[in-house]
């Protein structure tokens, strides 16, 4: 696995604040949090850059970095085994090749994206925990 453990454990902090983000569910928001039981910090607003950091960070990767993030949701979910590890890093490329969506669109379009890739860490014997 060519990207370096500790960019893979940011993206998955960066992807699990993004997946507890919700629709906005309080339209009358108070003006002072604590009325409202600090639940406006959950809700995606249009303002919040949670997303379009974590596209710019994927963005901001080569080639072979977001090919590996690719394997290692395959990997995470089980589609296959660390022992398949350059076949999924292969199948990764060609998903980047085809540019049927950005990777940053498809990545976000994944469930548990963050669970994954922790699972998939853990799979390759690497772990995000110091």
């Amino acid at each position: 696995m060519g990207i370096a453990t500790d960019k893979v454990c940011e993206l998955i902090l960066r992807a699990k604040a993004i997946d507890v983000k919700e629709g906005q569910t309080d339209p009358d928001s108070g003006s002072n949090p604590t009325d409202d039981g600090g639940i406006d910090a959950l809700v995606a607003t249009p303002d919040d850059a949670t997303e379009e950091e974590f596209r710019e960070v994927i963005e901001g990767l080569n080639e072979d970095e977001r090919a590996d993030l690719i394997a290692l949701v395959y990997i995470g979910r089980g589609d296959m085994e660390p022992a398949e590890w350059s076949d999924a890093v292969r199948l990764a490329r060609e998903r980047e090749a085809a540019n049927v969506l950005p990777t940053a669109d498809w990545l976000l379009g994944i469930p548990n994206l963050g669970d994954l890739w922790d699972e998939g860490l853990a799979a390759m014997g690497r772990s995000c925990a110091s």
